[in-house]
């Protein structure tokens, strides 16, 4: 097992569910942590909870993904104690909707391609020189049992997923022969902000998702990202995929009677 004490996070999308855990688990384990996020008021209560419980410094800085100029800035202008990221976690991302390619909404397409795609791929761009220089680092990428089967009403955000899938396995490739690793944890349902985000504020019928079965949550997903993490340098877990034990696929979910 490698320890992560003392080493620089870097999280996106921190402010809730995943992402969140993600930080908590990694606090826990004394990492200094950078989180990001569109919300900074709620990131920022999450940064202090976590400096209060866990004694470990965090940097936090307002970001949204899809602006590849915000993304250069931010990362350029990190102050010199933060600048060599150990450990990256590609984790803001989104659904829109569950409409038909010929009912949707393009906003809906435009907002899960930005995030979920040129996102990751902003953010990595940013970090990865560094890694690469400094012959170290660790990209772990938040992927989706969607980015490996699809279901109906999922087109554009699975496909997506299947990107991230893609760009995992392209990024590994990429930077074999030096000692940066790349992950991909994909989970399935997840009782996070995730099904409200989908359906535009709709608690109602977001709820209904997760009704009569046991989902995962943020921190189930977040202690495989740590276990990605915490492998001996010489070992890269390229794909994780996590359900909750009444999930047998993207579509196949045993709801108690």
């Amino acid at each position: 097992m490698e320890s992560v004490k003392d080493k620089i996070v870097c999280i996106t999308g921190a402010s809730s569910g995943i992402g969140a855990a993600c930080a908590e688990a990694f606090a826990r384990e004394g990492s200094a942590l950078i989180l990001s996020a569109r919300r900074m008021e709620r990131l920022e209560n999450i940064a202090r909870t976590l400096r209060e419980k866990y004694h470990v410094k965090v940097h936090t800085f307002e970001l949204d993904v899809r602006c590849q100029e915000d993304v250069e800035k931010v990362f350029a202008s990190l102050p010199e104690e933060w600048q060599a990221i150990d450990i990256l976690v590609n984790n803001a991302g989104l659904s829109r909707g569950l409409d038909k390619v010929q009912d949707a909404l393009i906003q809906d397409w435009e907002e899960m391609i930005d995030t979920n795609v040129k996102g990751l791929l902003y953010v990595s761009r940013a970090v990865l020189p560094g890694m690469v220089k400094r012959n170290r680092g660790h990209v772990i990428n938040i992927g989706s049992i969607a980015g490996r089967q699809l279901y109906p009403g999922g087109n554009v955000y699975c496909a997506s997923k299947f990107a991230v899938r893609a760009i995992n396995q392209g990024m590994k490739m990429d930077l074999n022969g030096t000692a940066v690793r790349v992950s991909s944890v994909d989970p399935g349902l997840v009782e996070t902000e995730f099904s409200e985000v989908r359906f535009h504020g709709d608690k109602s019928r977001a709820s209904k998702v997760y009704e009569n079965m046991r989902p995962l949550h943020g921190d189930d997903v977040a202690e495989a990202v740590l276990f990605c993490a915490t492998r001996p340098a010489h070992v890269n877990i390229l794909e994780v995929v996590v359900l909750p034990t009444a999930q047998a696929s993207v579509r196949d979910v045993h709801k108690a009677q």
